[in-house]
């Protein structure tokens, strides 16, 4: 499957695709296109809360392949979406204290898909991303994941402050990667946890950072400015394994 393969265009196979119930990550309309069968468009793409971008004709073209898009175009999910609930769920099940990955601010597909792979791997129950400024279940995040987007479920939600402060009263911690942090060798990681992964540019937004209860610094030795996302998402979640097994 290919990435291309997720990309509806046109107002009626976008309008379909809506009513259909397949899950749209976002939707891009022509600025200014004011007309009856794009505002039934719009219209139902604000009732699936779904991100819209107003952009030119030049970016649409770009990004249409058939050169047909009629001022639309939607990125499809290639996979479903879990809930949050579901997550915790398949911790209970399991008997093991949950463990999630969220993360912000990551729009690259390969480091998203890297990420899942990841939190496979580690044990992680699964992955959280926000509905805006984020890669969604595209075909490449699946081949980035190597399969593992078929095992670990991946909840998308529309604000990643309000889930942590909602899974704060369920009991879960939440740890963020954060440069400015403590050593994460001297944090207690164990039990129920949340880790929270930002961006290389611009790592954790401030807000996402003040609801977290402790920021995890990876140790590094080199010249260079910092980790790549999903490499820092590995040896923190692998450390967090580490103390999991060896009881810190």
């Amino acid at each position: 499957m290919r990435y291309e393969e997720m990309t509806i265009e046109g107002r009626n196979a976008v309008l379909e695709a809506f009513r259909s119930g397949k899950t749209i990550d976002k939707l891009f309309v022509l600025e200014g296109c004011q007309d009856g069968p794009v505002k039934s468009i719009i219209r139902e793409a604000k009732k699936h809360d779904t991100v819209i971008n107003y952009v030119s004709r030049e970016r649409l073209d770009q990004m249409s392949e058939s050169r047909k898009h009629q001022g639309v175009v939607a990125y499809a999910a290639a996979y479903d979406y879990a809930q949050v609930e579901d997550i915790l769920q398949i911790a209970e099940e399991k008997g093991e204290p949950p463990f999630l990955i969220l993360l912000d601010n990551i729009e690259d597909p390969h480091n998203l898909g890297a990420i899942i792979r990841t939190a496979n791997l580690a044990g992680a129950h699964g992955v959280v991303i926000p509905k805006r400024r984020a890669a969604g279940l595209t075909a490449a995040v699946a081949k980035a994941s190597a399969g593992a987007v078929n095992y670990t479920p991946v909840a998308k939600v529309t604000n990643l402050s309000a889930t942590i402060k909602e899974l704060k009263e369920k009991g879960i911690w939440f740890v963020c990667a954060d440069m400015g942090g403590s050593a994460m060798y001297g944090l207690d990681l164990r039990g129920p946890i949340g880790m929270v992964i930002g961006s290389e540019g611009e790592g954790v937004s401030r807000l996402v950072k003040e609801n977290c209860d402790f920021a995890a610094a990876i140790p590094m030795a080199g010249e260079i400015g910092s980790l790549n996302a999903s490499v820092a998402a590995g040896v923190l979640a692998y450390e967090i394994v580490r103390q999991r097994l060896m009881g810190k």
